[in-house]
């Protein structure tokens, strides 16, 4: 059956950005280095957890994630990885402002959800079939999905690093329980599953 899963590196403070993000660092000043270097220097180590993360009939992000602009849109901007991004299915994407989808190579297309949350789980739902829907990022939007119960499965990659301030994962989400399905170390980085239990 068709899960709603969230697949998100984090520091073991739970940030999953630092802080000053822009254009010129996406996930903010020093955080890309620690938090994805597992994916980059040990590959090979953690293959199986790289392949879950883009194993999904679709997406759902945070515009923030897709883009460092805030405002209307600046429709040259196709996104953080170039003409091919690494998802290969749709990703809807969390907006104020409209915009029309936008196709990329490889199967990828982007489309701009002004709904909120539930508009774009409905969507993405649909898209996806019977495969599961991955809620990429960032913090504020895996936040919005824990609070609303809509999470069924916890995918926390943890770096073994302190960064003491940014957008930190699990801020004004209440108390929820989570059950341990696995727990995983290795060079560079815990990896943690959980299944989500809201209320």
């Amino acid at each position: 059956m068709s899960k709603v899963v969230v697949d998100i590196a984090a520091s073991l403070d739970g940030f999953v950005a630092g802080p000053n993000q822009s254009a010129d660092a996406p996930l903010g000043v020093g955080a890309e280095t620690v938090l994805h270097r597992w994916m980059f220097e040990a590959e090979q180590e953690n293959a199986s957890e790289l392949a879950a993360i883009t194993d999904a009939g679709a997406f759902v992000m945070g515009r923030n994630m897709f883009s460092p602009g805030r405002g209307e849109w600046d429709l040259t901007w196709r996104g953080w990885w170039g003409e091919e991004p690494p998802y290969h299915a749709p990703v809807f994407v969390l907006t104020h402002y409209e915009r029309s989808p936008l196709e990329m190579a490889g199967g990828t297309t982007f489309h701009f959800v002004t709904g909120g949350i539930t508009e774009a789980l409905r969507l993405a739902r649909e898209a996806a079939g019977d495969r599961n829907v991955s809620v990429a990022g960032g913090a504020a939007t895996v936040n919005q999905f824990l609070t609303a119960g809509l999470v069924d499965e916890l995918r926390l990659h943890v770096a073994p690093v302190l960064l003491g301030e940014g957008e930190r994962l699990f801020d004004g989400v209440g108390r929820t329980r989570l059950t341990q399905i696995e727990a995983r170390q290795t060079s560079l980085v815990t990896h943690l599953r959980y299944t989500v239990h809201p209320g």
